[in-house]
């Protein structure tokens, strides 16, 4: 899910810049001292998750877990995020710097949405049920990030849409895979701190 440094145009990599710059002011605002812990959790979690890839054809694969990071921190998830992605294109190489914004927003903003769009439900009703809902955002926040991954690639030439569309169809069985692993996630938190995300309702 890491687009490499000089696969974008430049208008591509100075529009994530910017967008990206926007998301972490924002996000920084949000990061109180409170959710200082937790976003440094899944911050890590990212950082460790991301780093197991599995091949797939030409391509490979990995856990994100951006759907549960914008669930419990809202916009908060884009500074903890980006700082997972910088310490990754510095000590491994992965993505790059001059792609560090492009990869932010493709991968912070869909997990901003997953929040707006299923937070409120998932502080609602029985934890099952906001399992059922997390799980819908863990889904969400991987279908959006390949379709931002994709759209990137589209806007930087015609020569990238085969891989575009390698990037969606490869990633089917991540989007399951993180429905379970939020959806087990949420249950677990609604359970034993259910605060979190009474909280993150009220914010």
């Amino acid at each position: 899910m890491h687009i490499v440094d000089g696969a974008l145009s430049n208008p591509v990599v100075i529009g994530g810049a910017i967008a990206a710059a926007g998301g972490i002011a924002l996000g920084r605002r949000s990061l109180d001292l409170d959710r200082i812990p937790t976003a440094g959790v899944l911050s890590a979690a990212f950082f460790v998750a991301s780093l197991i890839h599995v091949p797939i054809g030409p391509s490979s694969v990995h856990l994100i877990l951006n759907g549960l990071a914008g669930l419990l921190l809202g916009w908060a998830a884009f500074p903890a995020l980006f700082v997972g992605l910088l310490l990754q294109a510095v000590f491994f190489g992965f993505g790059g710097l001059t792609v560090l914004g492009v990869n932010t927003v493709n991968i912070a903003l869909p997990a901003v949405l997953a929040w707006l769009i299923f937070g409120r439900l998932i502080g609602r009703g029985t934890p099952v049920q906001g399992a059922i809902w997390g799980a819908m955002g863990g889904a969400f926040a991987i279908a959006a990030t390949t379709g931002l991954v994709a759209l990137s690639l589209a806007l930087s030439g015609d020569e990238f849409l085969p891989a575009a569309k390698l990037v969606f169809f490869a990633h089917i069985p991540v989007m399951v895979i993180e429905a379970v692993l939020t959806g087990f996630a949420v249950l677990l938190a609604r359970k034993v701190k259910p605060e979190l995300f009474v909280k993150k309702v009220a914010a």
